[in-house]
């Protein structure tokens, strides 16, 4: 059993059990942390407000500043975090690296660098002429206390992706880890109670909150204000409902099932093993996996025959061995889901070409990474999300039967295409309903700070990252300045027939058609002058 740092396991007084962190490659447990009971969520709650009362008070450009020291010390306990990680979700140590620490470091540089010029107060133009003796402005308002429900597939980089953009708006954050990867939850935690333990952080700016789906639901009743949450369909409705009862505003990501059209002129080596890649890395076990393929019928066998050669090289075990690229799935249920999946498909006449079996010998959670071909929209594999390590590909006649099967799903998170002709790729991703579309790319969009993250339908909404997730995280307040103090508005009170004339006159003015009659307008006697400077409201 791994140690943790003492500052993980040490038990308040409202802590009466514990989660449990279980190696997937073995099924055995390793390590457990303390769970909060819910009934110390008002406590918590009290607490994080007054932290941020005293967070936001802060100059912008010194919230920033400490960001970039959160950045240093994820760096400097880069090998920890890495470890941890590694241990709790089986991913390879490659994939921790990348797809966990690299992008939680480029997050926080990215944000502490341009933040100043995204929340800074910014002017508002008006271009109605009844509005120009006006001077506004936006100014961007931190939340209060946001709540924060990360998932387990990337339990560093993705609350890490929310954490940093709320802290740099001036929230207070309530971080619920999934229970199934509490140590990495504890570990984001412990950074900042270190970082608040040289008072450069408030303490109780970020708070760490252990437990199961009670624990989540006794979150959303504490009233955050602000809700925050990457997981299931099934669970994100229920936080949905919870929040619209009381006007709690949300940004929900959950899942998707990811398009890839293969156009007849694509490079088909690059494009099938981006596909091997893209379906399944963290063994499938993505939002942004690719889990649907449509590839034009006159290159749609040697399109399948490269995955299907690719797939056979792949190496599967744990990642203590660190050439392996395929590691366990997370738990059983999860491999079941698959299968189950699976057994559909052939039962309506899919084909399996690869894989397709579990490996008992390496673990309980182990899983071939499996090719399908021969599959139809009457199948589960192509309609539910899969999360796992599944490519299934369909041939089509066209890249306009491609775009109608790809838009065939209630979910739209990510997409892509993959051709030669760049015009015609970019004609085909306007029309793909999704979140986000690859040109001859998968998934990695995801590392791109400047690129917003979400998508629509049951994929759920808001966005994450780029500008759009920092204004998540904002409320926009509208201030606006009259230069002219002292003449009062004509639309006030004081309406007479000669003012109803006068304003009539005033829309011919600006939304008449033909020039004619807008000039006719103002000349009038009853025009817009008259309605300008008008001078008997009361």
């Amino acid at each position: 059993m791994a140690v943790l740092p003492q500052s993980l396991t040490a038990l308040s007084p409202h802590e009466t059990g514990y989660v449990e962190s279980v190696d997937p490659c073995s099924g055995k447990m390793m390590d457990r942390v303390p769970a909060a009971d819910p009934s110390s969520l008002p406590s918590i709650f009290e607490r994080a407000r007054a932290a941020q009362k005293e967070w936001s008070a802060r100059p912008l450009r010194e919230r920033c500043a400490l960001i970039r020291t959160l950045r240093d010390a994820v760096y400097d306990r880069r090998e920890e975090i890495v470890s941890v990680i590694v241990r709790e979700t089986g991913k390879p140590r490659v994939e921790a690296i990348f797809a966990e620490i690299l992008l939680a470091l480029d997050t926080a540089d990215f944000l502490a660098r341009q933040s100043p010029a995204w929340l800074r107060a910014e002017r508002v133009p008006h271009h109605n002429i009844a509005m120009k003796a006006k001077s506004a402005w936006l100014e961007y308002e931190p939340l209060g206390v946001v709540a924060v429900i990360s998932p387990w597939n990337y339990p560093f980089s993705t609350p890490m992706a929310l954490v940093i953009p709320a802290l740099i708006a001036g929230n207070a954050v309530i971080l619920k880890p999934s229970e199934i990867t509490p140590c990495t939850g504890a570990l984001i935690g412990d950074l900042v109670v270190r970082l608040a333990g040289t008072s450069k952080f408030p303490p109780a700016l970020l708070q760490v909150v252990q437990g199961d789906g009670a624990l989540g639901a006794a979150l959303v009743d504490g009233a955050p204000d602000k809700m925050f949450f990457t997981g299931s369909v099934a669970t994100g409705k229920k936080i949905a409902e919870a929040c619209a009862r009381k006007l709690i505003p949300s940004v929900l990501e959950l899942g998707g099932k990811d398009a890839m059209i293969v156009l007849a002129d694509a490079n088909l080596e690059i494009a099938s093993s981006a596909a091997v890649w893209g379906s399944f890395t963290n063994c499938g076990q993505a939002c942004l996996s690719v889990e649907r393929v449509y590839v034009e019928a006159p290159v749609a066998e040697r399109f399948i025959q490269l995955c299907v050669e690719k797939t056979g090289k792949l190496r599967v075990g744990p990642a203590s061995d660190l050439d392996v690229e395929i590691g366990p799935m997370i738990r059983l249920a999860q491999l079941e889901r698959v299968e189950r999946q699976l057994q559909d498909a052939i039962e309506r006449g899919a084909k399996i070409l690869a894989g397709g079996k579990r490996r008992a010998e390496l673990g309980p959670n182990f899983f071939e990474p499996t090719v399908v071909s021969d599959v139809d929209h009457s199948m589960q594999l192509m309609r539910d999300e899969t999360f796992g390590p599944v490519l299934a590909i369909q041939t089509v006649a066209s890249a306009d039967e491609a775009l109608e099967r790809a838009n065939d799903s209630r979910f739209s998170l990510s997409a892509s295409i993959w051709t030669s002709d760049a015009a015609a790729g970019k004609n085909l991703a306007s029309h793909v309903r999704a979140g986000s579309v690859m040109i001859n790319d998968v998934a990695s969009y995801y590392g791109v700070s400047e690129a917003p993250h979400g998508g629509r339908g049951e994929s759920g909404w808001g966005r994450t990252h780029s500008r759009a997730g920092l204004i998540e995280m904002v409320h926009a307040k509208y201030i606006d300045l009259d230069r002219l103090p002292r003449i009062p508005k004509p639309w006030w009170f004081g309406y007479t027939d000669r003012l109803a004339v006068a304003a009539d006159r005033f829309v011919d003015l600006l939304f008449a058609p033909g020039f004619g009659r807008r000039m006719r307008a103002l000349a009038s006697q009853e025009g817009a002058r008259g309605l300008i400077f008008r001078r008997d409201s009361i």
